[in-house]
């Protein structure tokens, strides 16, 4: 460094200059020291978060510039603590010397490979043709970091679990969030087993950060009270008589408006929160069962179980707490009704529980039967009440045989295990009478009632009249099923020719009249009770007049005349609905 002073004389005038030297080297030396410690690790001589956060910022516009993609790897060793407790610190950093030395050897001159803390590294890969492209230098990356490092009379070996993000993404992300990316796909690796690469998904964290959000938003509606219950009758098709109600619950949310289960709790099936909420519909049935109580009416009232609930260990001590501080309620009015699947998954734990609660003196039934496995095994060891039809089956079997079929057989199963069956998703006074028919007296859905706030339920109660063809319409016995099904067959069958003439899939090719269901059941009438029937003599011939029309209509259109054989199929259906009228007078007698 030279420093030159002017000397001046007593007229001010400069006599002479004068020049200082001094030797700055070892402070430039100093500088140079001070830099290298704020941008490179000290034990490792790599960069450091800092210099990585630079070297990521100019990466990531010449990502841009050449329209190429910039991957950040995420890298954590696999078992490096398990060396630090074995053998010490010292051991431990000249591991971590010699392994970082290894596997920045993997890499080109251009990556950066950088050290930000304890046994976690970030290698920043330059100029990425495409996401595939980058999968041969990742396995380098494995291989250099599992390969064994002899220090003195040792020989170590761990593995490396890397999580990787790629640069460009859609919106726009920043340096930071890419490290935040690949740390979490570096635990997915850790997760999956170790040893191995994940790639973020950034539509996966989109979706879990949406998911996040709803928890958060579920649980700020809890502490603002904006849950409530909904409450939907049930009730004896046979008689009348009204049996109970199921609660429901519903979110009065504050924008979107009145919610379903449906909008919301799949997003906490499987969360604390699910258990939470479980106990709030619990604890408020109760409350409103009180209210009732005081008004003189008594109800029985079923809740849905969530299988989160159901399965936690305090789950009969929480009940019976609640019960205890609705002392005013009868426990045999409250019901509990637990999904098929859910009490299956643990078919000891969940008969335990059912018992626990029977002795309580609160009844279970499980719900949207013939949805899970419906074993005879299950049935024989859950001591249920009720069997609840799930309203898929009963919303179709008016025109689909196979859920008849199901609806038959489950009926058959309730009566053979002296079980109840209630029905769900009863529409219209068509579906009420075929259970009737199957033997199936209870029942509740929109065709009886809608969900309704619980100040509603007393004036519906007042003013309930049961529909006129339910009342006293007598099961029909087992030998004459083949009517019922007679009419959802047909139905189904006429369904198909249709489609298969305008061009669908394949029709049954059953045009022989003896060789249906029903059919056959017309065979044996003459040693059956409806012998003698009118209706016997008028639908013999209808039956075998619609199998000769679906014959004819076949013939035109294997002879390719497509319109001739359309304009015959108002004349098959014309002949089902006679055949149908014919029918429905059988079944009622």
């Amino acid at each position: 460094m030279l420093r030159i002073s002017a000397l001046y004389d007593s007229d001010g005038k400069v006599t002479e200059y004068v020049g200082l030297f001094s030797d700055i080297t070892a402070m430039k030396e100093h500088e140079k020291q001070l830099e290298h410690i704020a941008h490179y690790d000290a034990l490792t001589n790599l960069p450091n978060r800092m210099l990585l956060a630079d070297r990521m910022q100019q990466a990531m516009m010449q990502s841009l510039r050449h329209t190429q993609f910039l991957a950040v790897v995420f890298l954590d060793l696999d078992g490096f603590k398990g060396i630090n407790d074995a053998h010490g610190h010292p051991v431990g950093d000249r591991f971590l010397i010699q392994l970082s030395s290894c596997i920045k050897a993997v890499l080109r001159e251009s990556d950066t490979f950088a050290r930000i803390g304890g046994d976690e590294f970030v290698a920043l890969l330059l100029d990425v043709d495409s996401i595939a492209a980058c999968q041969p230098t990742l396995s380098r990356l494995l291989a250099a970091a599992a390969q064994p490092v002899r220090i003195g009379d040792l020989v170590l070996q761990v593995t490396a679990s890397l999580g990787v993000t790629f640069y460009p993404q859609g919106d726009g992300v920043g340096a930071e969030q890419l490290l935040r990316q690949a740390d979490q796909a570096m635990y997915q690796a850790k997760v999956a087993g170790k040893n191995r690469f994940h790639v973020f998904d950034p539509t996966l964290d989109s979706s879990l950060r949406t998911y996040h959000a709803s928890v958060d938003q579920i649980q700020h509606g809890m502490a603002k009270r904006e849950f409530v219950l909904y409450y939907q009758p049930k009730v004896n098709m046979r008689t009348g008589k009204i049996v109970g109600a199921e609660a429901l619950i519903r979110w009065q949310h504050p924008e979107k408006g009145l919610l379903l289960p449906a909008e919301f709790l799949p997003l906490i099936e499987d969360h604390p929160l699910s258990f939470e909420l479980g106990q709030w519909v619990i604890d408020s049935a109760l409350t409103q069962m009180e209210i009732w109580a005081a008004q003189g009416l008594t109800l029985a009232v079923s809740i849905n179980i969530g299988a989160h609930q159901f399965k936690q260990a305090d789950f009969v001590d929480r009940l019976r707490i609640l019960l205890a501080a609705h002392s005013k309620v009868n426990p045999n009015n409250l019901e509990m009704e637990v999904l098929e699947t859910s009490a299956l998954d643990d078919l000891i734990g969940a008969s335990d529980v059912i018992e626990e609660c029977r002795a309580l003196g609160v009844l279970f039934a499980l719900d949207d039967f013939g949805t899970g496995y419906s074993s005879l095994t299950y049935l024989k060891r859950l001591r249920v009440k009720w069997l609840k039809i799930d309203q898929s089956f009963v919303h179709n079997m008016l025109d689909d045989p196979d859920d008849l079929s199901i609806l038959t057989g489950v009926v058959s199963l309730a009566l053979a295990f002296r079980r109840e069956v209630i029905a769900e998703g009863v529409e219209t006074a068509a579906h009420g009478a075929m259970l009737l028919q199957l033997g199936c007296d209870l029942a509740q859905g929109f065709g009886i009632a809608r969900p309704m706030p619980a100040g509603e339920l007393p004036n519906w109660m007042a003013n309930w009249r049961n529909e006129p063809e339910w009342s006293n319409l007598p099961a029909i016995v087992h030998a004459d099923l083949p009517l019922l099904f007679a009419s959802v067959e047909h139905k189904a069958w006429v369904a198909t020719i249709e489609s298969f003439l305008m061009g669908g899939r394949v029709a049954p090719m059953q045009l022989d009249h003896h060789g249906c269901r029903f059919g056959a059941w017309l065979d044996s009438v003459p040693t059956s009770r409806h012998a003698m029937q009118p209706a016997i003599e008028a639908i013999e011939p209808l039956h075998l007049q619609m199998h000769e029309c679906a014959a004819e209509l076949y013939a035109l259109h294997d002879q390719n005349r497509k319109e001739d054989a359309l304009a015959k199929v108002g004349e098959l259906k014309e002949l089902l609905a006679a055949m149908l009228s014919q029918l429905k007078s059988l079944t009622m007698h």
